[in-house]
């Protein structure tokens, strides 16, 4: 999904552009092997990888009760850090059965956002393991802020990244 800097999206899902499906690892690559690297997207562009079936909006009935994990990312860093979140969801490192719903990698202007979507906002010892997880499979360093924000919070405010609940 890509918009011009400043302009607003009216209809969110309709904005998205569906690039493929995948059922295995290897086709996953054969796809991922022709996509832009995040850092060759213009400012304002995101990549949503979610399950069949979950679209990648709040409101999805699996989605609706949960909320994400959030890193904020200096610029530069966005492709490797993708590249090894996509992975570890794909080859199922969270262990956490179907509480992941996807991810998102948000291209901004002054940083970069990955986010991983989850089913169960009110179940905190799997939500801890998703975030310790994610510390874990993207090398984060020990005092790196992670942020988590409800679905419900973000239709309340209308906002993915402001008023988080921020983790030291």
């Amino acid at each position: 999904m890509h918009r011009a800097p400043g302009s607003k999206i009216l209809n969110y899902e309709s904005a998205m552009k569906k690039i493929a499906t995948f059922g295995s690892v290897e086709d996953f690559w054969a796809v991922y092997s022709h996509l832009r690297r995040p850092h060759e997207l213009p400012h304002v562009s995101d990549y949503h990888l979610f399950k069949q079936g979950v679209r990648p909006v709040w409101e999805d009935p699996a989605n609706i009760n949960g909320g994400k994990w959030i890193v904020r990312l200096k610029k530069g860093l966005a492709s490797r850090y993708w590249e090894n979140l996509v992975m570890a969801v794909i080859g199922d490192q969270f262990d956490v059965g179907s509480e992941i719903c996807g991810v998102v990698l948000s291209i901004r202007g002054s940083e970069d956002i990955l986010s991983i979507w989850n089913q169960s906002a009110n179940e905190g010892r799997i939500n801890l393991k998703i975030r310790d997880t994610m510390k874990k499979v993207l090398n984060l360093p020990a005092d790196t802020i992670m942020e988590y924000k409800t679905h419900n919070d973000a239709l309340k405010d209308n906002s993915s990244f402001r008023n988080t609940d921020v983790f030291r």
